[in-house]
């Protein structure tokens, strides 16, 4: 006689799952949300080396870590997504949809700063 905290079931119900096995689809979810938490920390990383005594890891490498944090920012949420679908977590993908527009003003304001207003020549303003 199974009790009835004994062993988790399916969120589908009895008629069975057709994605991920309940418990692997919880921890892909888990980890995709903390690789997400982790971009701030990728974006600070030269700093704290400079900070450290380790200029050259922020004249030589910095932009790496940039780049690996929007990077983050814009497919964690979005393999998150699809995670989160396929497990058929509810409160997986609101907090996912949370994380892609919280990411989206980041990665807006690389766009802007970084790509758009530098195309313009000195002297001019564009």
């Amino acid at each position: 006689m199974p009790s009835s905290g004994s062993a988790p079931e399916s969120r589908r119900g009895a008629g069975g799952s057709t994605g991920l096995v309940p418990a692997r689809a919880d921890r892909i979810i888990t980890a995709l949300s903390w690789w997400w938490a982790s971009a701030p920390l990728l974006v600070f990383i030269p700093a704290i080396a400079y900070a450290m005594g380790l200029p050259d890891v922020r004249r030589e490498v910095g932009w790496a870590f940039g780049l690996l944090a929007l990077l983050t920012a814009a497919l964690a949420p979005t393999a998150g997504l699809v995670a989160a679908q396929i497990g058929d977590r509810r409160e997986a993908r609101g907090r996912f949809l949370i994380m892609a527009a919280v990411s989206s003003v980041p990665i807006l304001f690389f766009l802007l700063f970084g790509v758009l207003f530098p195309e313009c020549p000195d002297g001019h303003h564009c």
